[in-house]
């Protein structure tokens, strides 16, 4: 039997991760026109409770770890999926995509940070923020909806493989599913 220790916080990470992860995916499957849109009531019901609710905890966790980065990109996708909720209930399309574009922005800025933490982290952010932009071009009319999907698709299995590997890392004790060290070194 495990026995936690009463003075570690477990690492919220790995279920951040997977809440974004699946959640993703599913969106993701009927952005790339696998899914019809008819399956969106499962993606609504992931963005409110895995996705939004249990990134949100996620993200307030990491706060207390003392971790910026992953309070503010948990808490801020987790922010993304309750909202997104909310905005396909009360306007189907209309906004979204300025509101695609900003969450690339922060995309965008987050995924430098990760050039600190691990390839793992770096190729989820990097494919985030190209579906982000992909998904907000399609809104605004070029087209490009279903190639985000794609790239959205590959996002989601990475930060699963992602969870995976911090949940079998802190389990096993040892590294099962490596994550890649980190781009750049930090400086102090």
């Amino acid at each position: 039997m495990l026995v936690a220790n009463e003075n570690k916080i477990a690492d919220p990470g790995p279920l951040g991760l997977a809440g974004f992860g699946i959640t993703t995916v599913i969106l993701s499957l009927i952005n790339a026109k696998v899914y019809t849109g008819d399956a969106l009531g499962v993606v609504l019901g992931l963005a409110l409770v895995y996705g939004g609710g249990a990134q949100l905890l996620a993200g307030m966790w990491e706060f207390r770890k003392g971790n910026t980065f992953g309070a503010t990109a948990f808490s801020s996708y987790g922010a993304f999926w309750i909202s997104f909720y909310f905005i396909v209930h009360a306007a189907p399309k209309a906004g979204m995509g300025i509101y695609l574009l900003m969450f690339g922005l922060l995309t965008f800025y987050l995924w430098f940070g990760t050039f600190y933490l691990n390839k793992a982290l770096f190729f989820v952010f990097l494919t985030l923020w190209l579906a982000l932009l992909f998904l907000a071009l399609g809104d605004f009319g070029v087209g490009t909806t279903v190639l985000g999907g794609w790239i959205g698709l590959v996002c989601g299995l990475a930060a699963l493989y992602t969870s995976a590997a911090g949940v079998l890392k802190e389990t096993a004790g040892r590294v099962i599913l490596p994550v890649g060290s980190p781009m750049a070194k930090a400086r102090g």
